[in-house]
């Protein structure tokens, strides 16, 4: 059964948890990087809420019947979306801009788009989207070892390596996606935390961890799901200090550690 939990909730929940933790492995985190994590147990809080409703989503409407001809033009019209959008703006940005730099006549563009805010869908997608076809492919592989959560781990962070770009815009512009699409988004994003909670629930029953309560898992799986995105928005600072694989490793670690934290 999935737990709603109310802000003030979820305040003492995690701030005891995370205080016990830190001590525990001799780590500092700033108030900031509090907050962050915060702001996104929010975040997929409201995911739950939503799947209450009866919202049906449609896919993206288009012209062509060729599904891999739409694809490959929606990939190609995601690249330079992303890239006018991080320059300009997603509300300064024009379909025509978007068209000019995909290579595509403005009526090409609008036989695989309905608007520019299905573009924007198409972005939040598309990381989503490699994000979990790396984690569940390590899942599928995974024989009940430690390193089985290392594997996913590093696997989720070198996506969020290779989309930072991506990553960067979705938070600035989830805001301006219509309800629909924001559903979407927010269910796709708990996919991939369900199966950072289905990787700890195995080794748990593996013996390789110690028992935790739900909350804890799920807390857990969570903060992967923003330390991925945090190497994403605070790249500029970590590029000095570390690479993503030695990233992915004392992040790695600290999850561990917190595992076992007493």
């Amino acid at each position: 059964m999935t737990i709603l939990y109310t802000p003030s909730t979820i305040n003492i929940q995690i701030l005891n948890f995370l205080t016990k933790g830190l001590k525990k492995c001799q780590i500092n985190l700033t108030e900031r990087s509090i907050s962050i994590f915060l702001t996104h147990i929010l975040y997929n809080n409201i995911i739950y809420i939503m799947n209450k409703s009866k919202l049906k989503v449609k896919n993206i409407e288009t012209q062509v019947k060729d599904t891999t001809l739409v694809e490959q033009r929606r990939r190609e019209i995601v690249e330079a979306a992303v890239r006018l959008f991080i320059k300009k703006g997603f509300h300064k940005t024009t379909t025509r801009e978007i068209a000019k730099v995909a290579g595509f006549s403005i009526g090409s563009l609008y036989e695989y788009i309905g608007s520019k805010e299905d573009v924007l869908f198409l972005v939040c997608d598309a990381i989503l989207v490699a994000g979990k076809k790396n984690v569940a492919e390590s899942l599928k592989h995974s024989q009940g070892k430690k390193d089985d959560l290392s594997v996913m781990i590093r696997e989720y962070f070198l996506v969020c390596d290779k989309m930072s770009d991506y990553i960067l815009l979705v938070y600035q512009e989830t805001k301006s996606l219509p309800l629909k699409w924001q559903k979407v988004v927010l269910e796709k994003d708990t996919e991939i935390t369900g199966l950072f909670i289905e990787a700890f629930e195995g080794l748990i029953k593996s013996g390789v961890l110690p028992q935790m309560d739900k909350l804890v898992i799920e807390l857990l799986a969570q903060n992967i799901a923003i330390l991925g995105h945090m190497w994403a928005l605070r790249r500029w600072s970590f590029a000095g200090n570390y690479n993503i694989e030695e990233y992915a490793k004392i992040q790695t670690d600290f999850i561990y550690k917190a595992c076992i934290a007493k």
